[in-house]
Order: structure tokens, then C-alpha cells, then sequence
């Protein structure tokens, strides 16, 4: 028994002896690890525990803790501080525009989203398609915004922008004639004009404009077979008939067996469509009174007429002569000698067409071969 308390009592003095080498066992100071800290329950000495939490924004990564242990150096190993949360972005809401009358697009502006981030305040914003302010055309556009912070995370956002280009049903081209028309020739603000093929008019309303309510004003023209009255009394009378619609050529002769009357005759006969495609009604005035003969094709003029016309033309009655006058009765040309249907042609096309009546006849270049 002796023994046993003997024993007891040297082991208790071994115990004492190495609890007092501990006391001045320290761990070193830990470091301070970027984005976060640590706390410790008894600062730097043997058995302290050091708890290490990471700012808002970031998540730790390797062990949340280390204890000081008895040879004087900390368990695990230091963790850091990661950025795993995405940033912050948040796109304008979605828009609706209908573009304004005679334009197929519309400037649509909007404000640059702001990415926010809890970890970073210098934040990369990158936008996919086009910038605000931009003219968009028709139809819908998705606009995407990227927000990328320094450690990679990307936010994403987007919008759309739907432009509207309010249409009227489209035009038909009226039976011998066509149309010309602004803009895209059916949206909103197009104005669409009624034109006639040669040798009919335009009756009815000369355009009509594509509303907001997508339907045209007006009726559609019609495009009639023109009526020329050959038994008006006055030169002036038969002339108003042709202002603004047709050219005249008239044609004057001493009488019908005049030699370069007959190879003009024959010339004018084969040109008769090429006269038509560029509006050019032919006058012809033959012999002299008391046998003056005045006729439109079978159409018979007055002999008062004929004899106004003459006067009002100045043309001689002793020779060959004709005279080109364009659409609004104007003197613009004049041939003593006949004229082949080209050299004809080729003055009314530069001197008389306009543009669009170009364009147009080169379209039916070929209408009369």
C-alpha cells in the first residue's frame, strides 16, 4: 500500500514539472489574411483557438481555425478569402416605339445600368448591340449587358427595343398606269401617286397618304382612256386639253403629195408607239384653205381651228414644218426636213422626260419591238 502511495506521489511531481515548462510555450503572431481577420479566445499561448471569418462578399476557403498547440506552432494551415459572388446589374425595362410618319426607324435612348458589387468598386460594364441613342429599324432588338469584378464573377442583364413602323395595305397600281411612292411606299406618312399610261388620264385624287390608323386617305384613281374633243371651235380650247398631260407634235404641209411630208408620214407611222411611251400626241395640219384638212389620227379638226393653230404656231403654210411642244404648251422645237424617229426620240428624251418618265421608259425599253 505504501508503494502505491509512494508512486502516486512521484507522478504528480512529474506532472507539475511539465505543466510548468507549458506556461511559457507561444505561438507567433498569425497573419492578417487579405479580405477577412481572425479572433483568438486566449491570444497566442498553448491550447488558444484563432477563428478566422472573411468580409462580406468573399468566402473562405481552408480551415476556418488553428489552435496553438504544445510545440509552439499552429495546427492546419491559413486559409484565404475568396470572391465567389457575382456582381450587381440591373437593365432599363423593355420599350415600345412606333416610328414617326415617313421614317422606317426611331432614336431610342436609355440610361447605362449600374453594376454594383460588395467586394470591388471598379466594376467592367461591356454592352452587346447597339449603343443609346442609336436609330433603330423595325422589328425587336435584345440588348445585353456584362459585369465582370476583378476576381472574373459575371452578372448579366437584358432589355429589348421593339420599333413599330405602322403599315396600310399595299397599293394596287391602277389598270394602265402605276404608282409612285415616298419612304417604303406603305408605312406610316408614305404618299403614294397615281400615274397613267400614255394616251389615258387620271381621274380622282392625284395621292393618297398611309395614316396612323393604317388605312389610306382618299379613293384609289382611275386611269381612263383620254377623250380628246376635236370639235372645239378655238385653238386654245383644243390645247387645254393636252396642258400638263401630253406633248404635241404638230405637222404642217402645203398640201398631202409635199415629198419630205410623205417620208415624215411614213417615219411618224412606225414611231407611233415610241410617241406614246413618252406622251407625244401628233397634230397634223394639211393643205390650205379652202381645203385645209386638220386631224388627230381619224379625228377631225375644225377649220377654224386648224387656222389658229397655224397663227398661234407662226408655221407657213408655203412649206414643210414641224414644231415640238412640251406639256405645257410651249414652242421647243422646230424641223424643215423630216426627222428620223431616233433623232426625235433622242431630244424628248433629253430635253423633255423627266427623271421618274426616264426611269419609267427605260423600264419599257423594249414595249414596242
Amino acid at each position: 500500500m505504501l508503494k502505491c502511495i509512494i508512486l502516486f506521489v512521484e507522478l504528480f511531481i512529474i506532472y507539475q514539472a511539465l505543466g510548468d515548462n507549458t506556461e511559457g510555450i507561444r505561438c507567433q503572431v498569425l497573419s492578417v489574411i487579405d479580405h477577412g481577420m481572425y479572433s483568438c479566445n486566449r491570444d497566442f499561448v498553448v491550447d488558444s483557438r484563432c477563428d478566422y471569418t472573411c468580409d462580406e462578399g468573399y468566402q473562405i476557403e481552408g480551415d476556418r481555425y488553428r489552435l496553438c498547440q504544445e510545440d509552439g506552432k499552429w495546427s492546419g494551415t491559413e486559409p484565404t478569402c475568396t470572391d465567389y459572388d457575382p456582381p450587381k446589374l440591373k437593365c432599363p425595362l423593355s420599350r415600345e416605339k412606333v416610328a414617326e410618319p415617313g421614317k422606317l426607324t426611331v432614336m431610342v435612348s436609355w440610361d447605362r445600368p449600374v453594376a454594383k458589387d460588395t467586394a470591388d468598386r471598379a466594376l467592367r460594364v461591356l454592352r452587346n448591340g447597339p449603343e443609346s441613342g442609336s436609330d433603330f429599324p423595325e422589328g425587336t432588338h435584345v440588348i445585353r449587358y456584362k459585369a465582370y469584378d476583378q476576381a472574373g464573377n459575371m452578372a448579366t442583364c437584358k432589355f429589348n427595343v421593339h420599333v413599330e413602323v405602322r403599315r396600310c395595305p399595299k397599293l394596287k397600281p391602277p389598270m394602265h398606269g402605276y404608282l409612285t411612292c415616298s419612304s417604303d411606299g406603305n408605312n406610316y406618312g408614305a404618299i403614294c401617286e397615281y400615274h397613267c399610261d400614255p394616251g389615258f388620264e387620271r381621274t380622282g385624287f392625284v395621292t393618297r397618304v398611309c395614316q396612323l390608323n393604317r388605312s389610306w386617305s382618299d379613293e384609289a384613281a382611275q386611269c381612263v382612256l383620254m377623250d380628246i374633243k376635236t370639235d372645239v371651235r378655238s385653238a386654245g380650247a383644243l390645247l387645254d386639253q393636252f396642258y400638263e398631260k401630253r406633248r404635241l407634235l404638230v405637222v404642217s404641209t402645203p398640201d398631202n403629195g409635199n415629198q419630205k411630208y410623205r417620208l415624215q408620214n411614213m417615219m411618224l407611222q412606225k414611231a407611233g408607239c415610241g410617241l406614246d411611251l413618252r406622251h407625244v400626241t401628233v397634230i397634223e395640219l394639211l393643205g390650205s384653205p379652202p381645203r385645209a384638212v386638220g386631224r388627230i389620227k381619224e379625228q377631225r379638226l375644225q377649220p377654224e381651228v386648224i387656222e389658229d393653230l397655224r397663227q398661234a404656231l407662226h408655221i407657213s403654210m408655203a412649206y414643210f414644218t414641224m414644231v415640238l411642244l412640251d406639256d405645257y404648251g410651249v414652242d421647243r422645237e422646230r424641223f424643215v426636213n423630216p426627222t428620223n424617229s431616233e433623232e426625235l426620240f433622242s431630244y424628248v428624251d433629253e430635253f423633255l422626260l423627266t427623271e421618274e418618265e426616264r426611269e419609267r421608259l427605260e423600264m419599257n425599253g423594249d414595249f414596242c419591238e
